[in-house]
């Protein structure tokens, strides 16, 4: 799910940096900085809508740099179970199927698909199909369910699953 969270972060200037328009030397920083980033607490940093406030600069001994801390608000990405999603498939191996959410990887286990759906190794591309020749293969865009999440210190991995109604192919 995507949030609008108020975060801070210390952004530091070299001596060449000082012009006369530090604040928008700073603004351009963070923007490098943060956006893309993850945080374990609040999750990926998809974009900062404005800066809050800039801190007094604190001048580093022995550097010259100068430290700022800057406060923002930043639309951030989390997934939490339960959540429906959509994604696009990866990987399909006999044991399921891995598919992106954005930067979020999520393992949909042959246990969580439906049972019409059947393994078919068949030549260079392997996929899961079902009677009516639906199939997941790499590539496919599907809509699952979070089941559980598992938060990293650099990223999020997730398990989900097709097996409820509205849920699969898309």
């Amino acid at each position: 799910m995507f949030f609008l969270r108020e975060l801070t972060h210390l952004v530091s200037l070299q001596p060449s940096q000082f012009t006369h328009d530090v604040e928008e030397q700073l603004r351009r920083r963070l923007h490098a900085e943060v956006e893309g980033s993850f945080s374990g607490r609040f999750g990926y940093v998809i974009s900062v809508v404005d800066v809050v406030s800039i801190g007094a600069g604190l001048v580093l001994p022995a550097q010259g740099a100068a430290q700022y801390q800057l406060t923002y608000r930043a639309i951030v990405f989390k997934p939490y179970k339960g959540e429906v999603l959509n994604a696009i498939v990866s990987q399909v191996n006999q044991q399921g199927f891995m598919a992106e959410v954005g930067p979020v990887n999520v393992f949909v286990s042959r246990y969580l698909l439906p049972k019409q759906f059947k393994f078919n190794p068949s030549g260079v591309i392997s996929c899961w199909s079902d009677d009516m020749d639906n199939r997941i293969e790499r590539g496919a865009k599907v809509r699952l369910r979070i089941q559980g999440t598992q938060t990293y210190p650099t990223k999020i991995d997730a398990i989900g699953s097709i097996k409820e109604d509205y849920l699969g192919l898309i």
